[in-house]
């Protein structure tokens, strides 16, 4: 039962998460809290460390690794399965119709559409996502103080990366590298 109930979770984020793979982070935190025993939230921001430093489609590896993490090595192949199953099927479809329609104004001004709530949904999920891992939430009900509320070591090295990724223009490997290396160094 618990295969199935994985498999349609997962069908649905992948029928639904249009924009991607971090577009999935909305439906994976809806998961959690419908489902606490899967994973938790500050597994959702592992689950992105490790789906953004691994080869292959964020989604698909965030797919894996909760499917694991809630039924194990049959969950995750599930999960994964399940996640990529309405984007191959949808893909074949328009494959098949899209030439003949490309010229709609209907199928443009879905497009522009998709493309808006896309960007909605990804930015919805980059935020909860810095919300886990820049900032301390239980220092502001615990009266800790506003520098107890920031993770600064987080802040410093999420603001240099983002700084040396405009200006450098390395490729995202070595900020993964350095990101990690830093995180063992430091003890993030």
């Amino acid at each position: 039962m618990k295969l199935l109930l994985l498999m349609y979770e997962f069908f649905k984020t992948g029928l639904f998460s249009i924009g991607g793979g971090l577009a999935t982070l909305p439906f994976l935190y809806e998961m959690s809290n419908r489902y606490p025993a899967w994973f938790s939230h500050a597994d959702i921001a592992d689950m992105i460390a490790i789906s953004e430093s691994t080869p292959g489609a964020i989604g698909i590896n965030m797919s894996t690794y909760a499917g694991y993490r809630a039924a194990g090595i049959p969950g995750g192949i599930l999960a994964t399965l399940a996640l990529a199953a309405p984007c191959v099927i949808i893909i074949l479809i328009i494959a098949r119709f899209l030439a003949r329609f490309r010229q709609s104004s209907l199928v443009e001004g879905a497009f522009y559409g998709l493309r808006a709530a896309s960007i909605a949904m990804i930015s919805a999920a980059g935020l909860n996502v810095a919300k886990i891992a820049l900032f301390n939430m239980d220092a502001l009900s615990s009266g800790a103080g506003l520098g107890a509320f920031f993770i600064w070591k987080a802040l410093l090295l999420a603001a240099l990366i983002f700084v040396g990724q405009k200006k450098l223009k390395w490729s995202p490997v070595i900020f993964l590298a350095l990101s990690a290396v830093a995180g063992i160094v430091f003890k993030f």
